[in-house]
């Protein structure tokens, strides 16, 4: 399922930079396989939140807390040693980056080994169209979020991409209004 530049605009109206994110879009779904109707919607819901619909790659809070984050790996010795050598701190260093918000070094460094791109030393590399829409694509199979999208659990995807994991309430993601909304615009453009 290719998508085109029509239908990205109108999935997400306040997208002045749709344009330059259709082409690595369309190759990381197609990389990743988020190749059906409910896969690109919810895909398509969790980034255009994530990213305020392409104008964010870059997380708007500091990061600073993140910074005690072990399980994002930020009180790692090597991840507070690298950080601090580009005169950071490693949630300051590695908050969200990219269309998914890719956050915390073990996730950048998972990120890293699995697409070839350094974005442990340079995490803003994730902020490039091809590299945040492919660092997307990953995150998306990584976390197995085909199944929950293939039953069209919006709520759980939400959870995933939000929480690091499905929780009992519906609707308790960060944005989970907006991401529903967007999911179901997808689903009606698409179809």
């Amino acid at each position: 399922m290719i998508l085109t530049l029509a239908q990205l605009q109108r999935i997400m109206p306040a997208s002045t930079r749709a344009s330059l994110f259709l082409e690595p879009l369309n190759a990381a779904m197609q990389e990743f396989g988020i190749d059906t109707r409910l896969r690109v919607a919810a895909f398509l819901s969790q980034i255009g939140h994530e990213s305020g619909q392409f104008r964010f790659m870059e997380e708007l809070a500091s990061g600073a807390a993140y910074d005690h984050r072990a399980d994002l790996g930020n009180t790692n010795p090597e991840a507070i040693r690298i950080a601090a050598a580009h005169g950071s701190t490693p949630g300051r260093f590695w908050k969200g980056h990219g269309p998914i918000q890719i956050t915390g070094y073990l996730n950048h460094l998972a990120a890293m080994m699995a697409l070839h791109v350094d974005c442990v030393e340079q995490p803003r590399l994730l902020c490039e169209p091809v590299h945040g829409c492919r660092a997307a694509g990953w995150f998306w199979s990584v976390n197995g979020l085909a199944k929950w999208a293939d039953a069209g659990d919006i709520d759980g995807v939400s959870d995933l991409v939000n929480r690091g994991k499905k929780t009992a309430a519906i609707g308790d993601a960060n944005g989970f209004a907006e991401r529903k909304a967007l999911y179901e615009r997808a689903f009606k453009v698409i179809s």
